[in-house]
Formats: C-alpha cells, sequence, structure tokens
C-alpha cells in the first residue's frame, strides 16, 4: 500500500476533505486542491521578502553600440529603473531594452540594455547614483536586449502568517508541486490593474473602440487578451484532467530542447510527460501559431470563437505578436522549502522557473497569497 500525505484544509476550524500527493513522487495528484481548501499566507509584507535574480540567456560580447548594465532595483517597476538610467545617462530611452519586466514590490537584479555610443567611456554609467537602482555591472554587446532574452528566474520568497498546524500541509503541497509540476496559468498581474486589458483588447479588435494610440500600450493589451484566451484553455484542460497529459493532436513542447513537435501516441508521449521531458502546450494565438490537430485544435478553436466570434481575430495585428505555444506544465528546479526558526509561522522558498512562469502560479497552488498593501 502506498503511504500518502494529506492535506489537512480548514475553514473555520472545521476539517475539509484532504487531497493526496503520492509519496513515492511517480504520480501526481489528479485533482488539485481549491482556494477553500488551502491556507492564506501573507507574502511580500516587506520589499525583502520577495527577490527574484534574472538568469540570463547569453553573454554580452564587450564590445558594440548598446550597453548592458545589470542592476538591483527595489521597489520599482522594470519601466521606472529604466526611465530613471535613461535620464541620468542622457540616452534615448526609446533605444532601451530588457528581456522581462520584474516585479514592482521585490528585490529584483536583473539586465537591460540601453544605448551607447562607442566613443562614449562607460564608466560613468557604473558610478551611477539613482535612488532605488543599484549598478552591478556593465558591459558592452553589440546588440539591444529584447523580450525573452533570458533563461529564467531564481526566486527566495518568504511566505508569512501560516497557521502554525498549517505549515507541514504546506511544505508536503510545495514539495508536490516541485516533482510534478503545476497549471501553468497567467497571473493576474498580467492583466492590468483592474484586470480588464483583455476586455479592452477585445473592444479594441471589435472595432467598438479605437484602441490606444501607444504601440507599447497595443502590445500590452494584445498580450494581455492572449494571456487570457491561454488560461481559458488550461482551464478546459484542467476540467477534462488532461492538462498534464498529451492527447493525440497535441503540440508538445521538450522540456530541454524548447523544440515543440505533435503527439501522435499518448502512450509513449504520456510517458515522456510523466517524466518531465515533454508538456502538452496550449495557444498564445497569432498569426503565426502552430495550430494542434483532432481534439486539442476542437478545443481551442471552440474557445476563441466564443471570446472573440471568430477563429482568426489576430491576423491583421500580426506586429503585434505572432503567436507561439506556451507549456501547460510549469515546473520549478531546485525547490527547497526552510522552516524560518525565529517564526513558526513563515516559511522560505527557493526556487528557478523558465522564462514566462510566475512564481505566484507556484505559490498559489499551495496557499492563498495576501499581499500587505491589500492585493490578491
Amino acid at each position: 500500500m502506498r503511504s500518502t500525505k494529506e492535506w489537512s484544509g480548514r475553514v473555520n476550524g472545521e476539517a475539509l476533505p484532504p487531497w493526496s500527493a503520492d509519496d513515492t513522487g511517480t504520480e501526481p495528484p489528479r485533482s488539485l486542491p481549491t482556494d477553500l481548501v488551502k491556507p492564506e499566507a501573507t507574502f511580500r509584507k516587506s520589499v525583502d521578502d520577495f527577490i527574484v535574480d534574472e538568469i540570463p540567456a547569453f553573454d554580452a560580447s564587450g564590445e558594440g553600440e548598446h550597453l548592458f548594465l545589470r542592476i538591483k532595483k527595489t521597489n520599482l517597476t522594470t519601466n521606472e529603473a529604466v526611465g530613471r538610467i535613461c535620464r541620468a545617462l542622457g540616452v534615448d530611452e526609446r533605444g532601451a531594452g530588457y528581456a522581462g519586466m520584474k516585479d514592482k514590490r521585490a528585490v529584483a537584479t536583473q539586465t537591460i540594455s540601453v544605448p551607447f555610443e562607442v566613443a562614449r567611456s562607460p564608466d560613468g554609467a557604473r558610478e551611477l547614483d539613482i535612488e532605488g537602482v543599484a549598478i552591478e555591472s556593465v558591459i558592452r554587446h553589440r546588440h539591444k536586449l529584447k523580450p525573452g532574452h533570458l533563461k529564467g528566474n531564481r526566486f527566495t520568497i518568504v511566505l508569512r502568517d501560516l497557521p502554525v498546524d498549517e505549515v507541514p500541509g504546506v511544505v508536503d503541497a510545495l514539495e508536490c508541486a516541485g516533482r510534478h509540476g503545476v497549471p501553468n496559468a497567467y497571473g493576474p498581474q498580467r492583466f492590468g490593474r483592474d484586470g480588464n486589458n483583455p476586455e479592452r483588447a477585445l473592444a479594441w479588435l471589435a472595432g467598438h473602440t479605437a484602441g490606444p494610440k501607444d504601440r507599447r500600450e497595443r502590445r500590452l493589451l494584445f498580450s494581455a487578451l492572449q494571456s487570457e484566451l491561454f488560461n481559458r484553455v488550461l482551464e478546459r484542460r484542467q476540467s477534462e484532467g488532461t492538462w498534464d497529459r498529451p492527447l493525440e493532436g497535441d503540440v508538445l513542447r521538450k522540456s530541454d530542447s524548447g523544440g515543440i513537435f505533435l503527439c501522435v501516441d499518448e502512450k509513449t508521449d504520456g510517458d515522456r510527460a510523466a517524466r518531465g521531458e515533454v508538456s502538452p502546450t496550449g495557444p498564445i494565438f497569432g498569426a503565426k501559431m502552430r495550430w494542434p490537430e483532432g481534439k486539442p485544435a476542437m478545443i481551442e478553436r471552440e474557445i476563441l470563437a466564443a471570446a472573440t466570434g471568430s477563429d482568426d481575430p489576430f491576423s491583421r495585428h500580426h506586429t503585434l505578436g505572432e503567436g507561439s505555444r506556451r507549456p501547460f506544465v510549469l515546473r520549478a528546479v531546485e525547490l527547497t522549502v526552510e522552516k524560518i526558526i525565529a517564526e513558526q509561522t513563515a516559511l522560505r522558498v527557493r526556487f528557478v522557473l523558465p522564462k514566462g512562469g510566475y512564481a505566484t502560479t507556484l505559490l498559489g497552488f499551495a496557499v492563498r497569497l495576501h499581499e500587505e498593501n491589500g492585493h490578491p
């Protein structure tokens, strides 16, 4: 008989039915814990409770007309940090680049690039004194840093104010997430401060509004709609129990290389998925997105048509996003959970996520996240 670890969720002191995580690590739980079952945890109680370090995709060459700055920003958005640096250096912010946006309420280390004439010495950039920004290193490169040019992110996050009797269950749930992965949903920060960016994008694409004039804002709205539709497909696959199980016709993604291919053998590819070698993918709709076949394609077309009234609403906006595939399964590596000795109700969680993965998505598998500033 297999031993199991049970989640002893409680609401108002009442025990709820447990979910089980296989202690052998060979089978993921088929049903995921709901918010009613999960205890609440406070995160980002202080800025340094959320630390993220970007892992670069490549090393800068040391020569060229762009300057790569490795920065540590505190309690600033990426755009705010980039703006302050560009103004301090007297360069055009429109020529700046970064691999990914980092959370504001955090201590975040990342690389940005700025246009920088070859004849100009970078020494001044090394000595910048900017509130909320520390310059860790400076090096030249031939090209601007573009979105997506990173391997992933390394997180160190403190969860506080957990119910004492729930701490062991939270540890078990996080370790289960580390072994098997979790649904790779986009977090709420993807959809704007009020959460309505997908609706704004739909109104714009349908011709009900003119849409924003600023290209960056158009891309932001477009991306939010793509993300919302991915989440809807993922929710459908979760409801059918196939979010982590390949179906014939699925476009699968290799975990090591990122290569994609079509599933033609559910048994063989299912075994590979169970080992973490491949994952079914969902749609980031766009003109050049690769479509699946069979039932996966039917699900995606049905959800796209229900949301937009069309099976091809994106082709005329290909400059805002050509489309791609995103894994349904988010897998963390190097995950460790440490009890903070001085506090019986706090945990320090360390892990690495691939690019595009949300720390809140992983943590949300085990707890309901609550921020001190009132945001979920």
